[in-house]
């Protein structure tokens, strides 16, 4: 099937000519047709398939059709989570839209609203916005939505992420209930079927895909690093010949910033995008990275939804994201439209080798281990069945005296017991007087008249100040009552009215008779 046997418009057709559309992709020969029809849709595609165009063009065709005399009202709302995606959009509907007269505005935060302010008065066919500055010209009363007739929501399970849910259904309020929606994503998690059931009206499913797929085009390989040596085995990566343009994702805005400070020492040119970039900002490193001035763009998650940006040859996962279907949307940012691409994890020696076995079970396949590096960790292998996450310490070392961890440190300076039997060191009592009567009078009972909580050995010695011994018992200071209490459920009563001996020139060491607190 071609795009001429749709139905389209044929100024819509026209405009298809240059930007090379010929065949349609799987999302947009089964979307285009019922959207044709009139029916709610509820999309599910990896990225990278076409999906913009698959709502796009069966809307434009409908606002060919059906003009508007006068002073244009919006009529199409396009939700997007992120502004690279909705400038993305709104300059694909543009493209389509060439021949037929259709205004579209596009409506995002962290710039001024007086330009897209003036450009809603001109009058717009179709907005393209982010649901936070939409609903902030909306309470301004600077913007009605009582006209809309096709809401899209791109993206969805994204949205959801980000915690626009409260949004979405405050902007879905504002609407008419006589309109046509459309749901399209990369994943279909149960959350998204659930507020699909209360907003669309009996839609057709249309999925090309297993749900949370990766692209089979995409060369997927995972190396064992450990977190202090991520940056170098970075450099090593995309100083290799085959490396042309590089997207690399971390977890946070701060670890972003980082990454490019090392790589530029390193003389690689990169920039960062995120959210605490202005849009300027943003919007410059992004048409660098477009037009290859810029070969390596280190970015958050922000970047990893539907940016449409060709002939990225490799995408590194510099950080495994926690949540799995991150990395789907990810490494999508290679190999599309049928072009092979190479997506790389660095997984350190913690929790990210869980986060890869998940990854690995959402994907339904195995990610092959490159051990060809200088920093390789020679770790058990992360499989689908396997138990490979499971890391024990001492098989990673090969000697249990050098683990590291908990174990590690559980075992320096002795074992547990050992370190629980040494004595605290003397300090003066809080409490105000002797707590013992008179000085120099010892308890009552003779050498064993200390407390039932004193380590005295059978002789009547006292206990030593010092490192106990393997051999010496814990000091326990604690009531018998409950186990493990720290505290003295009463004031301890002592039958004598002394002090005990310290044998250490008259120093006071009422260790044996005080509790551990």
């Amino acid at each position: 099937m071609k795009f001429s046997d749709m139905g389209l418009h044929p100024k819509v057709l026209e405009a298809l000519v240059p930007l090379g559309y010929e065949q349609p992709t799987p999302i947009q020969s089964q979307a285009i047709p019922e959207v044709l029809k009139g029916r709610d849709v509820l999309g599910c595609a990896q990225t990278g398939t076409g999906k913009t165009a698959a709502f796009s063009l069966p809307i434009v065709h409908h606002l060919a059709l059906n003009p508007l005399h006068g002073r244009a009202v919006p009529r199409v709302l396009v939700l997007t989570p992120t502004r690279e995606l909705a400038a993305q959009i709104d300059e694909n509907v543009q493209a389509y839209a060439k021949l037929v007269k259709v205004r579209t505005a596009l409506i995002f935060g962290g710039v001024s609203q007086h330009r897209q302010v003036a450009q809603l008065r001109k009058g717009v066919d179709v907005l393209v916005a982010t649901p936070g500055r939409l609903l902030d010209l909306c309470n301004q009363d600077l913007l009605s939505l009582e006209w809309i007739e096709f809401l899209v929501l791109d993206e969805a399970d994204t949205m959801l992420d980000m915690g626009f849910i409260h949004d979405i259904k405050r902007v879905i309020a504002m609407l008419p209930a006589e309109r046509q929606s459309l749901f399209f994503s990369a994943t279909m998690p149960d959350s998204i079927v659930k507020l699909a059931d209360g907003i669309l009206r009996n839609p057709v499913r249309v999925e090309v895909a297993r749900v949370s797929s990766a692209a089979e085009t995409v060369d997927q390989r995972m190396m064992f690093v450990s977190q202090g040596s991520k940056r170098e085995l970075l450099v090593e990566v995309l100083q290799r010949p085959e490396v042309e343009t590089a997207l690399v994702f971390t977890r946070t805005k701060y670890g972003a910033d980082k990454v490019v400070r090392y790589l530029k020492k390193a003389s690689i040119r990169c920039e960062a995008i995120h959210g605490n970039k202005s849009q300027p900002q943003r919007e410059k490193a992004m048409n660098a990275f477009r037009s290859g001035k810029l070969n390596v763009l280190v970015a958050t998650d922000i970047a990893a939804r539907g940016i449409d940006v060709e002939g990225v040859s490799h995408v590194i996962n510099f950080e495994i994201p926690n949540i799995s279907e991150t990395y789907v949307h990810r490494i999508g940012r290679t190999g599309r439209a049928g072009r092979d691409g190479v997506a790389y994890s660095f997984v350190n020696e913690g929790e990210e080798r869980t986060h890869m076995r998940n990854v690995m079970k959402l994907i339904q396949r195995d990610v092959p281990l490159e051990k060809e590096h200088p920093w390789h960790l020679d770790l058990p292998n992360i499989t689908v069945s396997g138990n490979g996450h499971a890391v024990q310490r001492e098989e990673a070392s090969g000697n249990p005296s050098e683990a590291t961890g908990h174990q590690g440190r559980a075992n320096h300076g002795g074992t547990t017991a050992q370190r629980r039997s040494k004595p605290r060191r003397n300090r003066p009592s809080k409490s105000k007087g002797n707590r013992h009567g008179k000085a120099g009078q010892r308890p009552e009972g003779g050498a064993s008249g200390a407390s039932k909580g004193s380590t005295r050995d059978p002789q009547g010695a006292p206990p030593s100040s010092g490192t106990s011994t393997p051999n010496s018992q814990p000091n326990s200071g604690r009531s018998k009552g409950r186990p493990g209490k720290r505290r003295w459920g009463s004031k301890p009563k002592f039958k004598g009215t002394g002090m005990p001996d310290s044998g250490r020139g008259g120093q006071r060491s009422d260790q044996g008779n005080r509790p551990n607190r």
